[in-house]
């Protein structure tokens, strides 16, 4: 690491702690006391302001009230912030109601000599969903449910929420803990644990009317629900061995509750294990569906029987096309 790209980094680190020692720098940036002392000089020297304090366990913090010094983006950082700000188009995200905006913003960051660099990326790099002829197009599809912001901005208060939830035209109610929040073929799906029926709940945002945190006297503890959801959990009926093309197809697409364990320093073969609900047609059906797209490269070690068979009878439906 260059000596400037380690201090910026080593100012951020900084800047995030309220207190810390030399050793602490040591360790967390692998390099020698006297270029930590010297580092921290070169800081003091640009405005960070820095006060040592004396003693054994002596240390430096940063000056209350003080304006530490601008952090700076590197180019690299700069094309890594607005490819992946690129990546985001027709994704269907909370808070991107004003690209243009953001989009300008975060080219003000920079320099001119730089931003004819983006403003090339942003004409050849076309990402899944891009509209090829307008790629600046923000189609009303891209916009998500109106309810994902407020569930957020609730969520970041509390994880304990009581949702009301349309279903075949009737509003019902769900207090859950909100376990994970997720994006899955183009839906945002809400995983918690119902803390009435005491189970595992999967909630479609687009079903979502109301949130609002759940009364405080009827809370469980967080760990008498996890401890819940635990002993829950299903035994593993699935078990394939992945070849390097397999692992290639998997990056590309999987459905969020399974993962891999690599079987080699190489990632070039791997393991996956998950359970596979036999009573859900459609669920099973799906992962029929992607079993199918992973290819040949894979090795069947233990699967259901009736997932054997459904994989059989539409392979030969093929065959006989």
């Amino acid at each position: 690491m260059k000596k400037v790209e380690r201090i910026n980094i080593i100012m951020r680190y900084i800047n995030n702690r309220s207190r810390f020692t030399i050793s602490e720098i040591m360790q967390e940036f692998n390099i020698s006391r006297s270029t930590a002392i010297r580092d921290i000089k070169e800081m003091e020297a640009m405005g960070m302001p820095l006060v040592a304090e004396v003693g054994r366990d002596g240390g430096y913090f940063v000056m209350n009230n003080a304006v530490l010094p601008a952090i700076r983006f590197t180019a690299t950082e700069i094309k890594a912030l607005f490819v992946a700000f690129m990546a985001t188009r027709n994704q269907q995200l909370p808070f991107l109601k004003s690209r243009q905006s953001l989009a300008e913003k975060l080219l003000g960051l920079i320099p001119e000599n730089q931003q004819d660099d983006l403003v090339f990326l942003n004409q050849i790099l076309l990402f899944e969903g891009t509209n090829p002829h307008n790629p600046d197009l923000l189609d009303l599809s891209d916009l998500p449910h109106p309810m994902l912001e407020q569930l957020i901005q609730t969520l970041l208060l509390d994880r304990y929420l009581s949702m009301e939830v349309l279903e075949d035209g009737k509003s019902k109610s769900y207090p859950i803990y909100l376990l994970h929040l997720y994006r899955e073929k183009s839906l945002w799906l809400i995983e918690g644990f119902h803390l009435e029926e005491e189970k595992i709940q999967l909630i479609p945002v687009d079903h979502l009317i109301d949130v609002k945190t759940y009364a405080v006297q009827k809370r469980m503890s967080e760990k008498q629900l996890l401890e819940k959801k635990k002993q829950q959990q299903e035994v593993d009926n699935l078990v394939l061995e992945l070849g390097p093309k397999a692992i290639v197809q998997f990056k590309k697409y999987h459905p969020l509750t399974v993962s891999l364990s690599y079987t080699n320093p190489y990632q070039t073969t791997a393991i996956l294990q998950t359970f596979v609900d036999l009573n859900h047609k459609e669920a099973l059906q799906e992962m029929i569906n992607w079993l199918l797209f992973l290819g040949e490269d894979v090795e069947i070690k233990q699967m259901p029987e009736q997932m054997f068979t459904g994989i059989q009878e539409r392979v030969d439906m093929w065959s006989n096309e």
